[in-house]
């Protein structure tokens, strides 16, 4: 499928929450910027969806650091696919999880790097190298801000699972990129790929 990646943008704000709707997610990526437990989220997403809806079309306009990602647009110009995109700063919750928090990877610095937190295709145009392309355009996005590396965290598993288990992206794309094991679970690889920074002097990781 021909699709063109870009950083998001104000713009794409209204047709990425379509997507979100589209695709029956209630939780319009909010979740790694969602401060209560497990049990809050799920019930959060269950009765009170269209806050994390307000959440991310505040972000756009505010600029926060949910809105901060890679969106691919078919040959219509129609949003098709979202990658978000964070600083590792904005998104604590990563590490905080139980099945990170007592990584020794955790604990080195963490300035520079750019975690993906999320990663949906629509689901028409699943199959069609639309993660791919999404993955590729934050690397190029990551290479502009000047950041260090990637991090992604995908399920890695041999067992065949539904879309919706699949949330952080295809772990293959990742390692086809070459993004490689540095911790974490067998079930949660921590992957990362380490950049070749070429930018103007001055670019951070932001």
């Amino acid at each position: 499928m021909s699709v063109r990646v870009e950083p998001a943008t104000r713009e794409h704000a209204a047709p990425l929450a379509a997507l979100f709707e589209r695709e029956g997610c209630p939780c319009y990526c909010h979740f790694w910027h969602f401060e209560g437990d497990d049990n809050a989220w799920e019930l959060r997403c269950a009765t009170e969806r269209e806050k994390n809806r307000e959440a991310l079309a505040a972000a756009f306009v505010e600029g926060g650091a949910q809105a901060s990602g890679i969106v691919a647009l078919d040959p219509r110009g129609d949003v098709v696919g979202w990658l978000k995109l964070s600083a590792a700063g904005d998104v604590p919750k990563v590490k905080q999880r139980r099945l990170y928090r007592s990584l020794p990877y955790f604990k080195e610095p963490r300035a520079g790097v750019l975690v993906i937190g999320c990663l949906l295709v629509l689901a028409a145009s699943r199959k069609q190298g639309v993660a791919g392309a999404l993955v590729d355009g934050a690397i190029l996005e990551g290479r502009r801000r000047g950041a260090r590396a990637i991090e992604a965290m995908p399920r890695h598993t041999s067992e065949p699972v539904g879309d919706d288990a699949l949330w952080l992206g295809p772990i293959g794309v990742y390692l086809e990129r070459g993004f490689v094991r540095v911790d974490g679970p067998d079930t949660y690889p921590v992957l990362r790929l380490e950049l070749e920074v070429e930018v103007e002097r001055g670019a951070s990781a932001r």
